[in-house]
């Protein structure tokens, strides 16, 4: 017998997964964090296992069970939305379609841009976007899960075949009253005192271990970027959260030591 798993529980979880804290996920999901806790608990009691571990501060860590549980409830996520894909296209009559990848944070223009492919010999392509982690991306790929996907400095592997799309600026962001806010250029040393806030390495795990390795190598250790130790786990730096005003930002291809 099929165990009784609700896709809404299963998108509840990869989002806390990705999250690792019940109020940015139950934000993101639209329900109150007591909802979305409620969901959990259920679906461990039910299957009698743990996912998360959690804290009084309304965060979480994944337990080993819960990773593997993510990680292939993202692929069965994934293959509903392509059954109700190629069912869409098989009833508007579409012959083809072309399933691409992108992660959360692609710029609007270059989704835009995906959507407009047209290939002579597939005269009614249809093209499918779905949203990913770059891990996640890459991984899909490989086993042909996706067709292609747009992805920031991806892994290098024999089997993909890697063609440059777009180059993009990686900015730092900080308040106005930063002492080094009116300054023309912005080098490491300015920032040495400051609380890094960056993105979850399941992001992007090339570029937030760049960003990581910079300051090591001018013999500066940030607080809040993760030691050698906690990237070999592969625990979750704070989530990147910016404000609409009062702030502003510098190209980090202008940042020196």
């Amino acid at each position: 017998m099929l165990p009784q798993v609700d896709v809404r529980h299963l998108y509840s979880v990869v989002t806390l997964a990705e999250e690792l804290n019940f109020t940015r996920a139950a934000h993101r999901l639209r329900i109150t964090q007591s909802a979305l806790s409620r969901q959990i608990t259920e679906l461990e009691t039910q299957h009698g296992f743990q996912l998360f571990n959690r804290d009084r501060k309304r965060a979480a860590q994944l337990t080993e069970a819960g990773r593997t549980f993510v990680q292939e409830a993202r692929s069965a996520l994934l293959h509903a939305d392509r059954a109700i894909h190629f069912a869409r296209a098989a009833h508007h009559g579409y012959e083809n379609v072309l399933l691409v990848g992108h992660p959360h944070h692609a710029d609007h223009e270059w989704v835009s841009t995906l959507l407009t492919i047209r290939l002579p010999l597939f005269p009614k392509l249809k093209v499918r976007l779905t949203t990913l982690f770059a891990t996640e991306l890459v991984r899909n790929v490989l086993a042909s899960e996706l067709h292609m996907a747009l992805v920031t400095a991806p892994v290098t592997d024999a089997k993909l075949t890697i063609v440059s799309f777009a180059e993009t600026q990686l900015c730092a962001v900080m308040p106005e009253t930063h002492p080094a806010a009116n300054n023309e250029q912005l080098q490491l040393r300015h920032l040495a005192k400051d609380e890094w806030i960056v993105f979850p390495r399941s992001v992007n795990p090339v570029v937030h271990d760049s960003i990581g390795d910079g300051p090591k190598a001018c013999g500066m250790y940030p607080r809040g970027l993760p030691s050698p130790e906690t990237r070999a786990q592969d625990h979750l730096c704070t989530p990147f959260m910016m404000e609409s005003s009062g702030f502003k930002d510098f190209n980090l291809q202008e940042v020196g030591s």
